[in-house]
């Protein structure tokens, strides 16, 4: 088994020494857990038969604790010029050239965000697609961790959905079913579970 390494994003006090030993007790002894800028984090090194379950073994454990909340996974999906020399270990330079389509075989992946030169975002999935040097797993990973990110926004956002209507068909989207009429809104995105009353 491969060990697997990711930052987990978390919701919650760290810093309170019943929580530290929960995480422990729920198997997180391969990770450290530490606060910066207020915010919470977990970096692990997980040995796993695959990425996705060392990812999804790591947030099932940390939101085991009842006051933790995974908000998302690092390294983030949406990158920027920058963090795409530094992943490719290129200079700035290069990576600009492969995005004009001066360097390489043309049809780098378009951005996400608007055109300014220096804000445009692109998905890290799409460009490791693109190249196509990159190991297998490693294109998977980045595409998982993609999917895993945009439920877990969903799942955080959906309590302050106000229009349950639209809440019950955004869901139903991410499921590919449309929305019945009486059906009732998911409760949890990530898990694919619904209540029926």
């Amino acid at each position: 088994m491969a060990n697997n390494e990711f930052t987990l994003v978390i919701e919650g006090d760290l810093t309170n020494e019943d929580v530290a030993r929960a995480l422990f007790e729920a198997g997180c002894d391969d990770a450290t857990f530490g606060v910066s800028d207020r915010i919470g984090y977990g970096e692990f090194i997980r040995e796993a038969p695959s990425f996705s379950a060392a990812l999804l073994s790591a947030i099932h454990q940390v939101e085991s604790v009842p006051s933790l909340r995974v908000r998302r996974v690092e390294p983030d999906d949406i990158v920027t010029m920058a963090e795409i020399a530094e992943r490719l270990k290129r200079s700035r330079e290069s990576v600009r050239l492969l995005i004009e389509g001066k360097r390489g075989p043309g049809g780098f992946p378009v951005p996400l965000s608007h055109g300014r030169e220096r804000n445009r975002l692109w998905r890290w999935s799409d460009v490791a697609a693109w190249l196509g040097d990159r190991e297998p797993e490693e294109r998977e990973a980045a595409h998982f961790i993609a999917a895993l990110n945009a439920a877990l926004e969903l799942r955080n956002s959906e309590h302050q959905l106000m229009d349950q209507m639209a809440a019950k068909e955004l869901l139903a989207l991410v499921w590919c079913r449309p929305p019945a009429p009486t059906a009732p809104i998911y409760q949890h995105a990530t898990r694919g579970a619904s209540s029926q009353e």
